[in-house]
This record gives C-alpha cells, structure tokens and sequence, in this order.
C-alpha cells in the first residue's frame, strides 16, 4: 500500500514534466519539399491525404490531417508577442495577424478574430462528448483547433489554435515576401 501512495505523487510529477518539454517542431514548418505551400496562392486545395502525409512532418500531419491535438503549453508559438502573421503550416494560408492575438491561458496560442472571413471554415466538432466548433483552414480544410465564445473584445471569441500547424512571419519578413511576390507578378504581366 504505501508503494502505491509513492508512486502516484511520482506519476503527477513526471506528467507535468512532459508539459514542460520543448518541442521537436515549433510551428515554424520549412514549406520546401510541399509543392502546395503558398502564402499568396488563395486557390482551394483537394489533396489526398496521402499525398499530404509524403510532404508535412509527423506531427503537423497528425495534428492537421487526423484532427489531433499538440500537448498544451508546448508550442512557442504560444508567448511569442512578435508582429507578424500567422500562416496555415500545411498550405500557408494567411490565418491570423498578430494584434489579434490574446493570453488566455489555455495553452494554446488564442486568437480573438481570423485574418477574413474565408481563412477559416468551421464544422460542428461532437467527438469525446462535447459540443465545439471545429476550425479548419479554409484553403486546405486542415484542423486548426476549435473557436469558443469565451474570449475578449470586440469579437467575443476565442480561437484556440494548435501551435504545431502554425507558420508565423514576423511583420517585416513577411511585407518583403508579399513585395516580392508583387514585383515578379509585375514582370509576368
């Protein structure tokens, strides 16, 4: 009996380090060997998943495509309070911009409101016998993470996004790739 009263103090203690680990991937996924990335590229995307699962790491693909979820507190991606925009890491749809980004304390980084309307699709979530509001981007129909009416103002909601398929360009990284892009459409015309 009194192994047991150790080793269930000992079993907390080792889940909350797994908390505390840092992460193989940060969220900031290299889009080089993923023929569908595109930051600009707002065409809606029907790609198999098996395709998806030869170009996205293990865990965004886990995340993204077999609707999973990141250990909370792990991502990065949550404290970070750089300007810049959040992109869809399996497609690079913009999502988020960084001033609508919020410290909710629920372990994942938390948005108030997408970048637009058509950045994010939602779908009606009842798996583990709850009630939620899946989002998903509405690009590639990746899982996102879930919305919730608890957030700030002025919109009321909370966007509860996993870190792991999250790309964030800090503001001045991500303006020179969008003038870049501007120019060689110029040239192109």
């Amino acid at each position: 009996m009194k192994r047991f009263f150790l080793l269930v103090p000992m079993a907390a203690v080792l889940q909350f380090c797994t908390y505390s680990q840092t992460p193989k991937t940060t969220g900031m996924n290299s889009p080089k060997n993923n023929p569908h990335y595109s930051n600009t590229d707002s065409t809606k995307l029907n790609v198999a998943d098996t395709d998806w699962e030869k170009v996205l790491p293990a865990d965004v693909y886990r995340v993204a495509r077999e609707k999973g979820t990141e250990r909370p507190w792990s991502s990065p991606l949550e404290t970070i309070k750089d300007k810049g925009t959040y992109y869809c890491a399996v497609c690079g749809n913009p999502l988020f911009i960084s001033d609508t980004k919020f410290e909710s304390g629920c372990g994942w980084p938390s948005f108030y409101q997408p970048i637009s309307k058509g950045s994010v699709i939602y779908t009606p979530d009842n798996t583990y016998g709850m009630t939620r509001t899946e989002v998903q981007c509405g690009r590639c129909k990746s899982h996102l993470g879930h919305v919730f009416d608890d957030g700030p103002p002025p919109t009321g909601l909370r966007y509860c996004i996993n870190g792991v398929v999250l790309d964030f360009k800090k503001a001045q990284e991500a303006e020179k790739k969008f003038q870049n892009q501007d120019l060689k459409d110029k040239k192109n015309s």
